[in-house]
């Protein structure tokens, strides 16, 4: 690849796909440019590159999400402009088949899992990480969010029982992940990556929520996390540490 990617991040990362991304492009070894972007600046920014819009909202305006990518081509041509983690991955999976992320015939099985992931597995994380995250980000950013629509926001859980009871269900939903991943062992593979015995997309996506969770609650969340189920996200963390690394 004679040119670099630049691939767009909020200035926090959260827990949309967007550290997954990273490793993607870490471990096909793809030379890239991160170029870090305020929340206020994502519409503005992703319109300048020509990045299609993620959704469209309910008033029919195209709603613009991060991460993004910019692909340069030949002189002659115009850069390929991705958005949405999951289309930036099927993409560059295709264009850069070496070291492959999907392994052969586990497309559509990674694709579920990965949605079982957010859907399932990482919800109760949202009412701790959320206003975690949101504390951290700078006043001025915070003065964005509270700008617009804040509606369905959990708010802070402070130490004591609800946050004890929440990461209770945190808990339950990685102990039954851990429990279908032991199901690798054996024959079958190590018994802690999602393929058996090489690292894949499923792999990264589970990575970046303990990612989010040792960057966002180190004390709190993540010195939980590396007592579960026997140490196994730690053994998955240093699996794919040297994948983790911003460029």
């Amino acid at each position: 690849m004679a040119n670099t990617v630049s691939i767009s991040m909020p200035s926090l990362l959260g827990p949309h796909g967007l550290p997954a991304l990273r490793f993607v492009l870490n471990y096909k070894r793809l030379p890239y440019r991160t170029v870090w972007v305020e929340y206020h600046d994502v519409e503005r920014t992703l319109r300048s590159i020509g990045a299609p819009p993620a959704s469209i909202g309910r008033d029919g305006r195209p709603v613009y999400a991060l991460p993004a990518i910019l692909v340069p081509q030949r002189p002659s041509e115009s850069p390929i402009v991705i958005s949405s983690a999951n289309v930036i991955v099927e993409y560059l999976e295709t264009a850069f088949p070496a070291r492959p992320v999907f392994p052969e015939g586990s497309r559509a099985l990674q694709a579920a899992f990965v949605h079982y992931l957010n859907d399932v597995v990482a919800k109760p994380l949202l009412a701790i990480m959320i206003p975690l995250s949101h504390m951290r980000l700078p006043e001025h950013v915070q003065a964005h969010f509270r700008g617009s629509s804040t509606a369905g926001m959990p708010g802070y859980l402070a130490p004591g029982p609800q946050r004890e009871q929440a990461w209770l269900a945190v808990k339950e939903k990685f102990d039954f992940l851990a429990g279908l991943l032991d199901k690798n062992s054996g024959p079958d593979g190590d018994g802690l990556v999602a393929m058996g015995r090489e690292l894949s997309y499923a792999d990264f996506a589970i990575c970046s929520l303990l990612l989010w969770i040792e960057r966002v609650s180190p004390h709190d969340g993540w010195s939980r996390m590396r007592q579960w189920s026997g140490g196994r996200w730690v053994r998955l963390w240093d699996r794919c540490r040297d994948y983790m690394d911003v460029l």
